[in-house]
């Protein structure tokens, strides 16, 4: 894991416009950015078309490619990133499901374990949509906790509030989500 100081010092010179931090940073996080996609890759079905390095190489553009980037520290940043690599599988689903879009109700405990076919992941990417409109904190702790991999404890201090808070959003956004992917 990359030391988080070096990364948040990192971070806050590349929004000051030092293109040499973002030189310096990128071998920093690419690692811990290939296991993210790593890992939500071996929790798909069988024979998925994306690799892992597609996901990161194209996360990482997103990411590079903004003018003024605000970052607040490291958790900041492989938060956005894991919203971006969800970004990137759901747009990947979409395309591969064009056309065929009945029926889209499926078990959350399937779609959270990413055990999921593409098509449930899109009904995850608009049930989180929904979410976000009405309690934009936890739609982030799902995205942080199922799609970045942080750890409670993790969610609890990039959101700013207690491990407790984030395990009762964490029931209550799946809980949620559930009952929206049945009636959707």
């Amino acid at each position: 894991m990359s030391d988080p100081r070096e990364v948040t010092l990192l971070l806050a010179e590349w929004a000051k416009g030092n293109q040499n931090a973002l030189n310096d940073l990128a071998p920093l996080v690419y690692r811990e950015l290939r296991q993210l996609a790593a890992g939500y890759l071996r929790k798909e079905r069988q024979g998925h078309t994306l690799q892992p390095t597609a996901v990161v190489h194209e996360a990482y553009l997103r990411l590079v490619d903004q003018t003024n980037p605000s970052w607040q520290n490291r958790s900041h940043f492989f938060g956005v990133a894991a919203r971006l690599m969800r970004q990137i599988l759901v747009d990947h689903a979409r395309r591969k499901q064009a056309g065929k879009r009945g029926g889209l109700q499926v078990s959350l405990d399937e779609v959270v374990s990413f055990q999921e076919r593409g098509r449930d992941l899109v009904a995850l990417d608009a049930g989180l949509s929904a979410l976000e409109k009405i309690d934009p904190r936890k739609c982030k702790a799902v995205e942080l906790r199922y799609f970045g991999g942080f750890s409670m404890d993790e969610i609890a201090q990039t959101l700013e509030v207690s491990t407790i808070t984030v395990r009762r959003d964490l029931r209550m956004a799946e809980a949620w989500l559930h009952q929206e992917m049945q009636n959707g």
